[in-house]
C-alpha cells in the first residue's frame, strides 16, 4: 500500500513466534531512494504500532529512513488477551528476533540499525541492547519508561497485596491507577483518537501485566550504567507518567559518551502524538537532526574502514 502520494510504501505481515502466538508487524518504506537506515519501533503500555506510531513513522520515512513496527503481545493486532503480558522478557525476546531477522537480510546487512522506544518502549529498547550490547548503532528514548512516576504507582502495600493475589487472579483488571490518556496527551483531539483505536486498551491495567511492568522498570532502573549504545533522551518537563529525574540519571551514568538530552519545558507526555503541532514540529526536527549526525559520522567511519582495507590490500601486494 502506498501513503503520501506514493513516497511511503506501507506494508503489514503476521508472524509466529517461539511460543506460538501470533504477531502483527508492519513497515514503512520510502519508495523513491534507499534508506539510509533502519529504525526498528517499540510503543508504549496499551498502545500499537500501526495506527497510534504511523505519524511518527511517516515522518521518519521522509527523512530517508525505513520504519518497522510491531505489536507485543496482549497488543494491537497481535494475538493474546488484550492488556495482558505474561512476561516482559517474552517481549524483549519477541521484538529482538524480529528486529535482527530484518537486519541480517542480505540487503539490510551495512544499514544503520536504530531502536526507538516510546514510554514503555524505552525500556523494552534498552533490554533489546542488553542482550546484544554491540549490535545496536543507536536509540531514540521518548519519555522512556527507566522509572514510573510515584504518583502513577498503588501504594506499596497495595502492591504487596497484589503480588500475593497474582498467583490466583493473574488476568484480573484491578490495579487502580489514573487515566494514562489524560496525563499523556495533552491535545483533547489526540485523546479522543486513541479513545477511539480499537486496538488500544483502555481498562485497567491486569495484575500481572501491572507488575510485570513495575519489576521491569526496577530493573532497568537499577543498570542504567550498562547502557553502552549512543541514544538521544527527549523528555517533557512536565511528564506526570515517567520519571524525568530518571532520564537525568541514564544520560548521567551510560557508560557511554555519545550521549543527549532534550528537556522540553511545558510538554507532556506523549511527545511523538499528543503534543501541540508546534511542539511535535520541535522533537521531530531534534531526532531527525540527531539521526542524520548519527549516518554522517556511520558513513565517514566505514568509508576510512574502506581506505584502511584498500591501503592494507594495496600495501600487501607491493610487498609480493
Amino acid at each position: 500500500m502506498e501513503l503520501d502520494n506514493g513516497s511511503v510504501q506501507y506494508d503489514e505481515e503476521y508472524i509466529l513466534n517461539s511460543r506460538g502466538l501470533k504477531l502483527f508487524t508492519c513497515k514503512w518504506i520510502p519508495v523513491n531512494e534507499e534508506p539510509k537506515g533502519l529504525i526498528f519501533i517499540c510503543h508504549g503500555y496499551a498502545l500499537e504500532c500501526s495506527i497510534t506510531m504511523s505519524s511518527t513513522a511517516n515522518r521518519l520515512v521522509k527523512a530517508g529512513f525505513a520504519v518497522y513496527g510491531i505489536d507485543y503481545e496482549g497488543h494491537g493486532k497481535s494475538s493474546g488477551l488484550q492488556g495482558y503480558i505474561s512476561s516482559f522478557n517474552n517481549v524483549v525476546d519477541d521484538c529482538s528476533n524480529f528486529f535482527t531477522q530484518i537486519c541480517e537480510k542480505k540487503e539490510n546487512k551495512r544499514k544503520m540499525k536504530i531502536l526507538l522506544g516510546e514510554s514503555l518502549g524505552g525500556a523494552v529498547l534498552l533490554l533489546i541492547h542488553r542482550k546484544m550490547p554491540d549490535y545496536w548503532d543507536g536509540a531514540i528514548l521518548a519519555a522512556p519508561m527507566c522509572k514510573i512516576a510515584d504518583e502513577m504507582k498503588p501504594h506499596p502495600l497495595v502492591t504487596s497485596f497484589l503480588t500475593k493475589l497474582c498467583k490466583f487472579i493473574p488476568t484480573w483488571r484491578i490495579i487502580p491507577s489514573p487515566d494514562v490518556i489524560d496525563t499523556s496527551c495533552k491535545m483533547p483531539e489526540k485523546r479522543a483518537q486513541i479513545r477511539a483505536n480499537p486496538y488500544c486498551y483502555k481498562a485497567r491495567p491486569r495484575l500481572n501485566t501491572g507488575l510485570e511492568l513495575l519489576k521491569m522498570s526496577i530493573e532497568v532502573e537499577q543498570r542504567l550504567n550498562e547502557v553502552s549504545l549512543p541514544f538521544i533522551i527527549l523528555q517533557g518537563e512536565d511528564d506526570k507518567v515517567t520519571d524525568k529525574t530518571v532520564s537525568q540519571q541514564l544520560y548521567d551514568v551510560a557508560s557511554n559518551s555519545d550521549k543527549t538530552l532534550k528537556l522540553y519545558p511545558g510538554m507532556w507526555h506523549g511527545l511523538l502524538y499528543g503534543e501541540t503541532p508546534e511542539n511535535t514540529e520541535i522533537v521531530f526536527s531534534d531526532i531527525i537532526d540527531w539521526l542524520n549526525q548519527r549516518f554522517e559520522l556511520r558513513n565517514s567511519r566505514l568509508e576510512r574502514e574502506l581506505k584502511h582495507q584498500h591501503d592494507e590490500i594495496f600495501i600487501s601486494k607491493d610487498i609480493f
